[in-house]
């Protein structure tokens, strides 16, 4: 099973596996315009990998198998880093 991989370029960290290059079909209209204009990353055989460096790579079968694509944000800050950053905007 091939995937397309596009990034955000309005959401950093954030990226939008679909089943082909440009198969943006079954993507919501409003899903497509908070992530903006899609920007190709790479194109992955995920029949030939048992696992991803971020997500669960089964999430990602079967989410593009019943919806059509895959959605994957960037993972949570660290709560001691976003104490900094909280800290550091107050200044």
């Amino acid at each position: 099973m091939y995937c397309a991989i596009y990034r955000s370029k309005k959401k950093e960290g954030t990226y939008l596996y679909v089943p082909g290059r440009d198969k943006f079909d079954d993507v919501p209209e409003a899903l497509m315009n908070s992530f903006g204009q899609p920007e190709f990353a790479m194109m992955i055989d995920l029949g030939k990998r048992e696992k991803l460096a971020v997500v669960d790579i089964e999430k990602v079968k079967q989410s593009l198998q019943n919806e059509g694509f895959f959605l994957q944000l960037p993972p949570p800050p660290d709560a001691a880093l976003q104490a900094i950053r909280n800290k550091n905007e107050k200044l």
